[in-house]
């Protein structure tokens, strides 16, 4: 029997709030569905609401370009003429799929935003969900390559060199929403808030009123409840991403096929890891696309690869957590995991 949990009911991580703050500091919270997901965003100040306000409408701009859903954005129409023509598009677009190529080729193409064509194949997440085929699933391989990505910076425009071929920005877009609305807070001189994009992308804005850090909490990946944890992290001006099989997937024969889909060999991946969590300071540029990145990026490379690939990175630090139950942490993780729940152990 197919057990199906909703990106829209389920987020990957939960934020505790505690407030009780005066007046003048009270915390405007406003959530709405953006990119087929459950965005949260907090903020306060004197200008929390305009600051909101604003990031909503610029969520919204950002998903009529990024959308693969939405005939008219601009990935549709790259998709839509693979192997055709090159498709003018937003300067931000070009900017993603310029750091999608980068970490690409970083990764020798364990992270791949091509893979398109096996999302479509496999409707991971939708009403259309199946099992393909091992003939389907190759027939689809050789559309699957970030180097047949031709970018024209002169006039911004994008080729997909191979017909048939398909951008999927579900590993990057979310990231990149969060660093523009990060923007729009500091433009606001924003003290303190959260940016909760769909939970599995999170940046904490200074401190909560009451001059403690935010609570973050890391959803427990085997537990349906978005109040089982595996433990609290305290986070202060510091973009956090999670990525887990548990967040889109269903179950056939007793077996879990989720929405982390390996580049290389068209399945699921199936290495052991079911949940990884990126911590990338604010020191570094676009710190929240890079962590949205890097998720996907270690999930698929399994524990080994996927940490040693975190330790040539400045200003980023990695939690694994496999099958097993065990925590393995990247040489610079020295975030305090608190309340670990006791099904989970560190392994080294």
């Amino acid at each position: 029997m197919i057990k199906k949990i909703s990106m829209l009911m389920t987020c990957i991580l939960c934020i505790l709030i505690f407030s009780g703050c005066s007046k003048n500091q009270e915390i405007i919270t406003k959530t709405a569905l953006k990119m087929d997901t459950v965005f949260q965003l907090k903020a306060y100040g004197p200008k929390a609401n305009e600051a909101i306000e604003e990031s909503l409408s610029r969520l919204d701009e950002i998903e009529q370009m990024a959308s693969v859903t939405i005939d008219s954005s601009d990935i549709s129409k790259i998709n839509q003429a693979s192997g055709k023509e090159y498709v003018q598009v937003h300067p931000e677009i070009v900017k993603m799929l310029e750091t999608a190529v980068k970490y690409s080729k970083l990764s020798n193409g364990v992270f791949d935003i091509t893979v398109g064509p096996l999302v479509n194949l496999w409707g991971i997440g939708t009403d259309n969900e199946r099992i393909p085929t091992d003939e389907e699933i190759k027939s689809k391989l050789p559309l699957v390559g970030y180097n047949d990505i031709s970018i024209n910076e002169e006039n911004n425009s994008i080729k997909l060199l191979k017909e048939g071929m398909a951008i999927d920005l579900g590993g990057i877009a979310k990231g990149f929403a969060a660093d523009e609305v990060l923007k729009i807070y500091k433009k606001y001189d924003i003290k303190g808030g959260i940016i909760s994009l769909g939970g599995s992308s999170i940046y904490t804005v200074g401190q909560k009123p009451d001059g403690t850090p935010w609570n973050v909490g890391v959803k427990h990946p085997r537990k349906d409840s978005d109040q089982d944890y595996v433990g609290i992290i305290n986070l202060s001006e510091q973009a956090l991403s999670t990525s887990g099989d548990y967040e889109r997937y269903f179950i056939k024969d007793g077996k879990r096929y989720h929405h982390i889909l390996n580049p290389s060999t068209g399945y699921p991946t199936d290495n052991g890891v079911i949940s990884v969590t990126i911590v990338v300071d604010s020191s570094i540029p676009d710190s929240n696309m890079l962590a949205d990145i890097l998720t996907k990026t270690v999930f698929i490379a399994g524990v080994d690869n996927g940490l040693k690939f975190i330790d040539s990175l400045q200003g980023v630090s990695c939690m694994a957590i496999t099958s097993d139950y065990n925590i393995y942490k990247s040489s610079n993780w020295n975030i305090k995991l608190d309340k670990l729940d006791p099904d989970f152990k560190f392994a080294n």
